[in-house]
């Protein structure tokens, strides 16, 4: 979900053994080009999709009861290769983005406790909860105890408890020490199996989007520096979080100093951000290069508006530019007919 650019998935099977999916066409992609069964959770699933998601998986975990009791006898036929968890919501999160919060009132991810009784269904081997958000061992930790309170009662039914993403474990200061001691505590009262889901963590502060300043424009005294590529088309997160993301050589607004607007080439009206200062004016020609550009960034692109999208390539350990991929106009033609 989010890092799919399989041309270097060699170099992370050097560090764990398989991926989470969210759909068919990404169990699909862990099981070819990873080389390993999913763990899969969809918020829902097709009666048409099922089977092969089935064959692409070891763990599946179900969104509500009524998603469980449709599919639980096909699971039920394969118990000996695929188990079978149920997502829960505990009702509670630290994250700040509702875009981001799968605990917010209403949310339509997982099921609450009152709903469980006192016993899971029948073929249900594991809970799955997913509550973080680039997230430390400490707000892990004020977790597990609303879990623990919320549906400890099942942990003796349950053979697994998958924890979820949002663990940040390769952020500066991020307190590994900390989760193994948490992790390994939890596991010595329970006696489950554990299993996280650290996606962004992966590939954080990893990847560069290189673009190219077109065109300078000033309106009511704000200079816009029109680049060749799109907020909205190649770096969507940044509007629908919103974050300001880190621009190679620049800072937040200083006064005095050269300072811009960075607008992207679709005609969305608001498929800018702003403002960066640079050292000095920006011209046509020159490069602005974008930070932190590859998890859940190329896996969200689009060709909207007809946009180009950036070609990928990647530096090797020897310092070379390797291009794995160019987009061009039958891309484009030929996702939509």
């Amino acid at each position: 979900k989010g890092f799919a650019m399989w041309g270097v998935f060699d170099i992370f099977r050097e560090y764990f053994r398989g991926a989470s999916a969210s759909s068919q066409n990404e169990a699909r992609l862990c099981f070819e080009e990873i080389g390993a069964p999913a763990h899969t959770y969809s918020p829902v699933y097709k009666e048409e999709d099922f089977g092969e998601i089935l064959g692409y998986s070891s763990h599946i975990t179900f969104n509500s009861l009524a998603q469980y009791d449709k599919f639980r006898t096909r699971v039920a036929a394969l118990r000996d290769k695929i188990s079978a968890g149920l997502r829960v919501n505990p009702e509670f999160s630290e994250i700040e983005h509702d875009i981001y919060n799968p605990g917010a009132p209403g949310s339509r991810l997982g099921i609450t406790s009152g709903e469980l009784g006192d016993r899971l269904p029948e073929g249900i081997e594991g809970l799955h909860f997913h509550l973080l958000f680039e997230s430390d061992s400490y707000a892990l930790e004020k977790l597990l105890k609303v879990v623990e309170e919320k549906f400890g009662r099942f942990f003796g039914q349950i053979k697994w408890i998958n924890m979820g993403g949002g663990h940040l474990i390769t952020r500066k200061g991020y307190d590994v020490d900390h989760l193994v001691r948490l992790i390994e505590d939890f596991r010595k009262r329970t006696g489950l199996h554990i299993i996280l889901e650290p996606g962004s963590a992966f590939a954080w502060e990893t990847g560069e989007l290189v673009s190219t300043v077109e065109d300078i424009v000033e309106n009511s005294g704000i200079k816009t520096a029109i680049l060749d590529v799109s907020f909205t088309a190649h770096m969507p997160d940044c509007l629908e979080m919103p974050y300001k993301p880190k621009v190679l050589g620049a800072t937040d607004a200083v006064e005095g100093k050269p300072t811009y607007r960075l607008g992207g080439n679709s005609c969305l009206s608001g498929d800018f951000m702003g403002e960066w200062s640079f050292d000095r004016e920006l011209r046509p020609g020159d490069r602005v290069v974008f930070w932190d550009m590859i998890h859940y960034t190329m896996v969200k692109t689009s060709t909207f508006n007809g946009v180009a999208h950036p070609s990928i390539g990647i530096w090797t350990a020897g310092d070379k530019f390797r291009l794995i991929r160019e987009f061009g106009y039958n891309d484009y033609r030929d996702r939509l007919s």
